[in-house]
């Protein structure tokens, strides 16, 4: 497979060789897809942005950062992210990442549904946020010229990609929905699963057990 796509090229490292395996063989395909075009898209926003990254950290944060979604963390009780993380984390201790390293790609991860507060941080964490929010939301979607964007998607299409992963955000979130409470995806839950009630940040203050 070409891993070079609009000027920028996946990091040809042994670590960033090993997560390409390990993602493609334990994930769907369009996740699979999806991780790698969030570094792409991670990536030309950085050179868009002037600043800078290391491309294998990134490389890291964009392929694990929706492995959570997995079957097999649907009992964990956790949020999703924090399950991708610390996959992540896993994988990079393995492979004898120095723990600032693993701390970054850990928080580009847990973050990556949390927007307002990944911009402000470490460039990793930063661009793994601005990779997902253009393929899954279209944020910045001129930013992009359109050959770029014809590059990547030529490697990694998107076929009905609006409608399978709000399905795979279902699928993965719906059986915890208590982790959904106060970020993005009780609003997954809200459209697909029928009879879900959202967490009420307000009702959870004035119904707590304190008097007043």
């Amino acid at each position: 497979m070409t891993d070079t796509a609009a000027g920028i090229a996946v990091p040809g490292t042994k670590l960033a060789t090993a997560a390409t395996e390990l993602v493609r063989d334990t994930t769907t395909e369009l996740i699979y897809h999806h991780s790698r075009r969030v570094f792409w898209f991670g990536s030309l926003q950085g050179q868009n942005r002037g600043i800078s990254f290391d491309p294998e950290l990134l490389y890291i944060g964009a392929m694990f950062h929706d492995l959570g979604l997995n079957q097999e963390f649907r009992t964990s009780r956790r949020r999703f992210e924090v399950d991708s993380a610390d996959e992540a984390r896993r994988f990079l201790q393995g492979h004898g990442v120095p723990e600032d390293s693993i701390r970054r790609v850990w928080t580009a991860i847990a973050l990556h549904t949390t927007p307002g507060i990944p911009e402000f941080m470490e460039p990793e964490v930063a661009l793994v946020t601005a990779g997902v929010e253009y393929d899954v939301l279209g944020i910045g979607y001129d930013d992009i010229s359109p050959e770029g964007r014809a590059a990547i998607t030529a490697l990694h299409p998107r076929p009905d990609f609006k409608k399978r992963i709000l399905a795979a955000f279902t699928e993965g979130i719906a059986p915890k929905p208590d982790t959904a409470f106060g970020n993005v995806k009780a609003d997954v839950l809200a459209h697909f699963v029928p009879g879900h009630r959202r967490g009420d940040f307000v009702e959870t203050i004035q119904n707590s057990s304190w008097p007043e």
